[in-house]
């Protein structure tokens, strides 16, 4: 029986790369897609890079067909292509609106409707949500409309008994807050309001997506699971 395959879209940075990195450690066949390939500079030469916009359906089908070449099927799909646009809604433009909807919301559907015909039965799908608070109108809209589109997909795939979960990290300190000229000072003072008393890792969001890829998560569907060292406890009922 050969190993489980897993294809991670923006999987050349941060989380995608951190999950990429576990679950190579962990025997599978893993494929990253990104625009950044660069940023994937120190991954295992045996993960597959794939340079794809996540809004571009021909990019995506040039790496569905590669996928199928190489691996046949897939046993996880790990959805976290995605953008940060952060502002009010007064600043918000219609370039920045249509970036934000094309790439977390359009190219993570198209993305998960091209490897259907790729994904193994009992297989697992992971869509990266949660925009955070004070992120913006636009980002909080496009990260949020995720949600109901798992619960609805998590009904659609599930006599195929392929599952389909959505991760919300917290604060993870990824490269996309220096992209944003934030400090690693600033970043690591944030700490300071979570519960658990630090900012998160992409290590923290890479091993709840092998949690939800496994065995262990066999009966898990159309869920949430919030990965934020207790961010918002205290608004929850």
């Amino acid at each position: 029986m050969s190993a489980p395959a897993a294809l991670i879209t923006g999987g050349t940075s941060g989380i995608g790369k951190a999950t990429a990195e576990l679950l190579h450690t962990r025997g599978y066949r893993v494929m990253v897609t990104g625009l950044d390939t660069l940023a994937a500079t120190g991954l295992p030469e045996d993960i597959t890079i794939v340079r794809a916009d996540a809004r571009s359906l021909p990019d995506i089908d040039r790496a569905m067909d590669q996928a199928r070449r190489q691996f046949g099927s897939l046993d996880l799909l790990f959805l976290n292509a995605g953008i940060s646009r952060p502002g009010p809604i007064e600043a918000t433009d219609e370039d920045t609106f249509d970036a934000l909807f094309d790439i977390n919301v359009k190219g993570n559907f198209f993305t998960l409707q091209k490897a259907l015909p790729l994904l193994s039965e009992g297989a697992s799908v992971v869509f990266t949500v949660g925009a955070g608070e004070g992120m913006g109108a636009a980002m909080t809209a496009a990260k949020g409309a995720l949600l109901p589109l798992v619960r609805s997909l998590a009904l659609e795939l599930a006599p195929r008994r392929i599952r389909v979960n959505a991760i919300s990290p917290g604060v993870i300190n990824t490269p996309a807050y220096g992209k944003m000229g934030i400090s690693q000072e600033t970043i690591d003072s944030w700490g300071q309001g979570i519960p658990l008393g630090r900012v998160g890792a992409a290590a923290d969001i890479a091993d709840a997506v092998a949690f939800l890829a496994s065995d262990a998560a066999s009966y898990i569907t159309g869920d949430n699971l919030t990965v934020s060292g207790g961010i918002g406890i205290h608004t929850r009922p």
